[in-house]
Formats: structure tokens, C-alpha cells, sequence
């Protein structure tokens, strides 16, 4: 299917969603992440139209981008404009508009000047993407494949000395080395006492033997973000707090990963990784959810917590990502990228996940 026609027929389920739920309404998408799925258009300055009816689908933007639309967006109506947002209201005309909930106060009443009080609408645009299409599967499973072969690149530069910032900036240059086009979001590199900081932000400690690392990364692959984490030991053998923490982390990942087929519950497959947690005592230390979608945003719907709501479907791109942090001590997280799909869960992320030994 040609590209232009594969975002033609997503405007049209989207204008059908829109009927269904608010009625007969033009929609303004404002959201660049949404814009891309919508259009292919990839520029940092959009305002997309998705209309009543398919011929008045338009797409705005500024005279920097006058190419790039053309070649992203092909046959879709564009309209260029410094003041993209106020020339794409003059297009609209009168009658009733939506936009999304996530425009700013400023569009917003500029919106509302233009045209009335706009219909804000929540998720919709996000509801479709949740879902993904063959396309978008190969271009995560490119990114996913990247990131794990990075992965095993690094390890061997893994070593007492190196710094946690040295190395996430080696595994974003192999990402590039391997063909991505970017990293996906800011790589997460913790050692020792740091690797008990969920997020933690790289800086100058150095490995130090007997050190646990979390490396948390992911490629990015014509737009597609993947996501993934290993933990490994730095020239030691493990001690025995390191080997039962991971041992409980990866068997509450083991159990998850296989609870992720089409109809599952949101909060029951976070309860699956939760309670093998909980049942080492350690259930206060896992303090974040069990995973969340991934696509042309690192995070995306759907989420799974123990708050989530719903269930999972077939073709959905998700992370199963438990952890246990021990704080001023050390932590292990694992996280894979998967496919669900009826056969069971296809691991786009496929790499050893037992505690290896670098440095």
C-alpha cells in the first residue's frame, strides 16, 4: 500500500471515531506525534485538519517546510502560513471545530476567537495508534533489533573506569553506527548506588568493581522509539543481595511477558509481575508501573499499572519492565519491547537477560 493512501485511510477511521463521538465535527490535530501518524508530515511546526469529509483534510505549516510536505504528505492539501495555526482557522471558516485536549491556552483561545468555543477532545487520535499496523511493527522491530545488537556491542567496553556519561554516549554513537536515525529518549545509565535511581541521569562515577549498572536505551528508527534495559556486574562475582534481586526481577519478568496475549487485563498483568515481587518482600521497591505502549512516542497508550483500566489487544507494541531499587545499595531492571499477538508475545528485544559480568 502506497504511504499516502496507508495515511488516507487512518484519517478516514479517525473521521469515523470523531462521528461516533462527538458527531459531525472538523477536527484540529495539533499534536505532532499525531500529525505524523496522520499525514507522515514529520516537521516541528503542524496544524492538521481532518474534516467532515476527506477533501477537506489540510494540513498547515510554515515556509521552512514547504519540501518536506511535499515530499511527506504527498496529495494532501497544504496550506503555508508563518501564523500556520490563525491561516488554517481562516480556512476553516465557521461551524463547529474539536481540537485536541493538548493545545496550549494560547492556541486555544486564539481558536476560540477564530471560530467559537472549540470541543476539546482526549485520546482519540492515541486510541488508534495503540494499535499497530504491519508497517509500524517492522520499523520497531528495525529499532529494537538495533538497540539489542548496540547492547551487546557496549559490553565489551564495559569496564572499571569508564563512566556511566562515557557510555551512554558510546551506545547512542553505536545506535548511528548500526543505522538508527536518533536514540529514542535520553539513555539511562546508573551504577552502583545510582542504579537504585529509576531515571537517573548519567554523570562523571566512574565503574567500580562489584558495581551493579542499569542501562536503560533505545533506538529510533524512522520515527519508531524502541525501549530496553539490562542490568549487569562489574568484575565481581555476584553478592548475595545482587543475585536474589535480579533472580526476582527476571522471574517476575519471565511470568509477565508470557501473561501479555490479546484480552489480558491492564492492572492483572501488572499484579502478575507484582506479586512474585511482593512475595520476596521487596514490593515497596518496585515504584513504577509494569510497562506502557511504545510507537512514534517512547510512551504511549496503553499504560500498565496497577491504576490502568481495560485490557490488551492483538498488534498492541508494549514494555514489561519490572525493577527493584534499593536505595544508597543498588538496583535491577529488565525490560523487553513486545508485539502481543494470538500465538503469544513476539519479543522484538531479544537479548540475554541473566546478570552478566563486564569489565
Amino acid at each position: 500500500m502506497a504511504a499516502s493512501q496507508r495515511f488516507a485511510e487512518r484519517r478516514q477511521r479517525l473521521r469515523a471515531l470523531v462521528g461516533e463521538e462527538i458527531g459531525s465535527h472538523v477536527l484540529l490535530v495539533t499534536h505532532l506525534p499525531n500529525v505524523r501518524y496522520l499525514s507522515g508530515f514529520s516537521g516541528s511546526n503542524a496544524v492538521l485538519v481532518v474534516g467532515v469529509d476527506a477533501d477537506a483534510d489540510l494540513l498547515g505549516t510554515d515556509g521552512r517546510y514547504v519540501d518536506q510536505a511535499a515530499a511527506e504528505a504527498p496529495g494532501l492539501l497544504t496550506l503555508i502560513d508563518r501564523d500556520t495555526l490563525t491561516a488554517v482557522l481562516a480556512a476553516v471558516g465557521g461551524g463547529p471545530v474539536a481540537v485536541e485536549d493538548g493545545m496550549s491556552l494560547a492556541d486555544a483561545a486564539a481558536t476560540r476567537s477564530a471560530v467559537g468555543e472549540p470541543i476539546i477532545v482526549s485520546g482519540l487520535v492515541e486510541r488508534l495508534r495503540a494499535v499497530k499496523d504491519a508497517d509500524e511493527i517492522e520499523a520497531l522491530a528495525r529499532a529494537c533489533a538495533i538497540t539489542a545488537a548496540a547492547f551487546e556491542a557496549l559490553e565489551a567496553e564495559m569496564a572499571v573506569g569508564v563512566t556511566e556519561l562515557l557510555l551512554a554516549r558510546r551506545l547512542e554513537q553505536l545506535f548511528g553506527e548500526l543505522g538508527a536515525e536518533d536514540r529514542a529518549f535520553d539513555t539511562i545509565v546508573g551504577s552502583g548506588p545510582n542504579s537504585a535511581i529509576p531515571h537517573h541521569q548519567p554523570g562523571a562515577r566512574a565503574l567500580q568493581p562489584g558495581d551493579l549498572v542499569v542501562v536503560d536505551a533505545g533506538a529510533r528508527v524512522d520515527g519508531y522509539h524502541a525501549d530496553m534495559t539490562r542490568t549487569y556486574l562489574v568484575s565481581a562475582d555476584p553478592m548475595p543481595w545482587q543475585a536474589e534481586i535480579h533472580g526476582v526481577v527476571a522471574a517476575a519478568q519471565a511470568a509477565a511477558r508470557d501473561a501479555y496475549v490479546p484480552g489480558a487485563g491492564r492492572p492483572e498483568l501488572d499484579a502478575v509481575a507484582r506479586e512474585r515481587i511482593e512475595k520476596a518482600w521487596l514490593g515497596d521497591r518496585f515504584t513504577h508501573g509494569l510497562g506502557h505502549g511504545v510507537g512514534l512516542e517512547i510512551h504511549e497508550a496503553p499504560m500498565i499499572g496497577s491504576r490502568s483500566t481495560g485490557t490488551i489487544s492483538a498488534d498492541m507494541v508494549i514494555t514489561v519492565e519490572p525493577g527493584v531499587y534499593l536505595p544508597g545499595r543498588g538496583g535491577v531492571r529488565i525490560e523487553d519491547t513486545l508485539v502481543v499477538t494470538d500465538a503469544g508475545p513476539r519479543i522484538l528485544t531479544e537479548a540475554p537477560r541473566e546478570l552478566r559480568v563486564v569489565g
